[in-house]
């Protein structure tokens, strides 16, 4: 008996190299922060599911399977655990942060300074899980980690995932000083300043990519870089919102 590795449509008489595959992820990945960063940011979410289809479409096309993209139902329950583990881990993490005066700024963010209590929900239970935490997870740390672990091994999944999750974040890190005042005295004004800043971002996201990627090694699932991903973007914004 032959065992489906992916759905009906990852047929093995179409099936393209993991190199392809690669290629493929990392030019649909590029348009898509052009399109989510400048063309059509409003539509971020229904970009962001069907995007994450796509790719685990070109991951299966690729010979791949729901192990591979870290999705394997037997090991969804471990998953879940150290989810929620992570997630209480980042709770305590932050009520220390936020009680202590030296740390508590690090939350202002003008970017944010107008939400509502009902934005900041919203953001919580749908923008950050869905826009956010549905698509970089698939992208970064299951297909592209998927496809270079086949063709590779966990050390260039590592590399190649986490370098190209910090090239994700150029766009969005735009202007990061003018959003985040206790920056500012680090940084200043200037245009050298900003890209220094903006250049830090993007290396700070790159090594918290590798956190990610071990994370969903060492549990088997998606869901362990998926939880921690929610906890730091989602309470990120509730600890925010409250010490306003």
């Amino acid at each position: 008996m032959v065992v489906a590795s992916g759905p009906w449509w990852a047929s093995p008489r179409r099936s393209i190299g993991s190199g392809a595959g690669v290629g493929m992820v990392i030019a649909v990945l590029a348009l898509t922060n052009v399109i989510d960063n400048r063309w059509a940011p409003s539509f971020h979410l229904l970009t962001a599911v069907l995007v994450s289809a796509l790719l685990l479409g070109v991951l299966f096309r690729a010979g791949g399977t729901w192990a591979d993209a870290g999705l394997d139902p037997s090991a969804l329950g471990r998953g879940v655990r150290w989810a929620l583990a992570l997630i209480g881990l980042v709770c305590v993490v932050y009520l220390a942060a936020a009680l202590l005066p030296s740390t508590r700024g690090l939350f202002a963010d003008q970017r944010y300074s107008g939400f509502t209590g009902g934005q900041v929900a919203l953001r919580m239970v749908i923008t950050v899980p869905v826009g956010t935490v549905l698509l970089e997870e698939v992208a970064f740390r299951g297909v592209l980690y998927g496809l270079v672990d086949r063709a590779r091994g966990v050390v260039w999944a590592t590399l190649v995932s986490s370098g190209l999750f910090g090239l994700w974040h150029i766009l969005p890190s735009l202007g990061l000083v003018a959003a985040k005042s206790r920056l500012v005295p680090v940084f200043g004004h200037s245009a050298l300043g900003s890209v220094v800043a903006d250049a830090g971002a993007v290396l700070f996201t790159a090594a918290a990519g590798v956190i990610f990627c071990e994370l969903r090694r060492r549990s088997g699932s998606l869901l362990a870089p998926m939880g921690l991903h929610w906890a730091v973007n989602a309470l990120g914004y509730l600890v925010g919102f409250l010490l306003r």
